[in-house]
């Protein structure tokens, strides 16, 4: 949807003249970090006179899978025809991959309003004691001032950038809850233990609203009950709320039916691989299911069945070659490295399996590696463009280590911190019957599905 409102005059001379401009001003604010608060998106929304107090928002947290909820709650609402706001992040090409409206990226015109809007703002309060917005608070801003005063849509999917608590998305009051799991990652920011990290996830969890989540170690489950009976919520919980039972799984089709407080969903199919998927699609269901319970939302079952198996994702588990077979997927912690491993156990057939991981800092890489090391013929190491990336060296010393500690067959280990020549060099190992996978950080994978299905280099900014 273009942008027909009288804020057309915010494109002044004195504002940023082009999308271009006004994305390399927020993408270049990624020098100030990561500042945990919600002090200065609290200011900017008084400035903009509270837009996101317009709009019915899905929140949703977690370890892994919020990106993958994200896409069967939007499709499925975009094809019972609501208009639906998706904010996700980190973005796999373009920057506004992480703004959609009915799964359409932001146009520029419309960007370039609400940044133009943003800027003067951003800088008041960069004047401030509150100090710059950071580039997450300013691209949670933009999103808002877009669908509040913009878009328009009737629900908006969004997905919190890291954490819960502290992160920018939690100035927002929700109509639904969603809390996909919790496992090892970012804990040098959340906390040392999986409780804490779970405390702060579920802080996003607000009084009276609805809690479905699929939280699974018991010590977890204590701490999202506890919040949301502190706030007076529901909580349902997968495993007692509602199941889902698989029915059969092979590549690209997978299928299973839906136990729920409210009916049975038999026979319902996903083109997504993986079994975790068939537990993020139950989550999305139940989130559907309250929200025809709740907010009188109509969705006909052949519209619902047929959005499900329609739904896609990219960057996870996404065969974007097939001569050679080149599946590239965005695990890069403990708990994603198992659930790629049992995919390239149970969903996929090859002969040898070849390997690129490329990596940030801080990650849990021995976590990771113990999942994928056993599974591998060939395993290249290399780095992603980011600042924050990990030296290829470095994991190379580690998987050798690994190798040997695990008592593991000798494993071709490759060190090519160029990502570009490792993709050139994975290729050629790539036999007709093999697999080659491109794993590890968004920003490589960004860069990897960019070039093989465009030669373009993605943009980058978390």
């Amino acid at each position: 949807m273009s942008s027909t409102t009288n804020d057309s005059q915010v494109q002044s001379s004195n504002g940023f003249q082009s999308a271009e401009e006004a994305i390399d001003w927020i993408v270049n604010l990624v020098k100030f970090g990561v500042r945990p608060g919600l002090k200065r998106m609290e200011k900017l929304m008084e400035l903009l006179e509270h837009p996101e107090r317009r709009l019915k928002f899905i929140h949703i947290a977690g370890t892994n899978g919020k990106g993958s909820v994200c896409a069967y709650l939007t499709e499925v609402l975009k094809q019972s025809g609501y208009g639906v706001g998706t904010f996700t992040s980190p973005y796999i090409e373009k920057y506004t991959d992480r703004i959609r409206y009915n799964g359409v990226n932001i146009a520029d015109e419309d960007l370039l309003l609400a940044v133009n809007k943003l800027k003067p703002l951003v800088d008041q309060v960069a004047d401030s004691e509150l100090g710059q917005p950071t580039m997450f608070e300013v691209s949670t801003a933009v999103a808002i001032y877009y669908y509040a005063r913009i878009s328009c849509p009737d629900y908006v999917v969004w997905e919190t950038g890291l954490g819960g608590r502290l992160d920018s998305t939690n100035i927002v009051k929700s109509i639904l809850t969603v809390i996909t799991n919790v496992g090892h990652d970012h804990m040098d920011i959340l906390g040392d233990s999986l409780e804490l990290v779970a405390a702060e996830k579920a802080a996003i969890i607000k009084a009276g609203v609805p809690v479905v989540s699929a939280v699974d170690q018991p010590s977890v489950i204590e701490v999202v009950e506890q919040e949301a009976t502190a706030k007076n919520c529901t909580l349902y919980l997968s495993g007692r709320k509602f199941r889902y039972e698989t029915v059969s799984t092979k590549e690209n089709e997978q299928i299973f039916n839906f136990d729920g407080p409210f009916r049975t969903i038999e026979q319902v199919t996903i083109s997504m691989n993986g079994v975790h998927q068939l537990q993020n699609a139950s989550l999305a269901l139940m989130t559907l299911e309250l929200l025809r319970q709740y907010y009188a939302l109509i969705i006909e079952d052949e519209v619902l069945l047929r959005a499900m198996k329609e739904t896609s994702w990219a960057g996870r588990m996404e065969m974007v070659s097939t001569e050679p077979r080149i599946l590239i997927d965005g695990a890069h912690n403990p708990e994603g490295g198992a659930v790629l491993a049992q995919a390239l156990r149970d969903t996929y057939s090859y002969n040898k399996l070849h390997f690129v991981m490329g990596m940030l800092s801080t990650k849990n890489h021995s976590g990771y590696l113990r999942h994928i090391l056993p599974m591998v013929n060939t395993l290249i190491l290399t780095e992603p463009v980011w600042h924050k990336k990990e030296e290829a060296a470095k994991l190379a010393e580690l998987a050798a280590s690994l190798t040997q500690e695990m008592g593991l067959p000798d494993i071709e280990i490759i060190v090519e911190p160029d990502w570009k020549a490792a993709l050139e060099l994975v290729k050629s190992k790539t036999a007709e019957n093999d697999l080659a996978v491109v794993s590890g950080t968004l920003y490589l994978i960004g860069d990897v599905r960019s070039w093989i299905l465009h030669q373009t280099d993605s943009e980058k900014g978390w």
